[in-house]
């Protein structure tokens, strides 16, 4: 699997949410603003539910410029070692029914599912309970992870 393509995948969705969240903030910033949501009476909250709502989306924009910063930085640091599973690996994983799954340690942007080359590879991060236990493991170890009241296994099949 071609990890520079995945990247590229990766950097293609996090612009668009980017582009997203933009406009999305935008448009509440608009509402939170229009002279047709000033306050009539004390009770008349719109335009407080408007900014919040802006503020909020203006945050969100913040998010998602860091998360592409985040995956720039480790495109230029990605990992030379295969042995152990660490941020910037692609790992294939079997289950006890031999499913197959690909997973990606990333820096951030967590449960982002990615499809290409008919793969699908799904981000977690080393501060989720999947990507906890994928840190540290080697091509053979066994993982069992931990989600809630439900614990899943599966083997490590290869670490690229």
């Amino acid at each position: 699997m071609n990890k520079q393509k995945l990247l590229n995948q990766v950097q293609i969705r996090l612009q668009q949410t980017l582009e997203a969240a933009t406009e999305a903030a935008l448009r509440a910033y608009n509402t939170a603003t229009d002279d047709e949501n000033i306050a009539e009476n004390q009770y008349d909250t719109l335009a407080l539910e408007a900014s919040y709502l802006a503020h909020g989306q203006a945050q969100r924009v913040e998010e998602c410029k860091a998360d592409i910063t985040a995956f720039q930085v480790l495109q230029a640091n990605l990992p030379k070692a295969f042995d152990t599973v660490l941020l910037g690996h692609i790992v294939t994983l079997a289950d006890e029914d031999d499913n197959v799954r690909f997973v990606f340690l990333g820096p951030s942007s967590g449960g982002l599912v990615v499809t290409f080359d008919q793969y699908s590879v799904t981000i977690v991060t080393p501060t989720s309970p999947f990507g906890d236990a994928l840190i540290g493991r080697e091509i053979g170890e066994e993982v069992d992870v931990h989600i809630g009241d439900k614990v899943t296994w599966y083997e490590v099949m290869a670490i690229n």
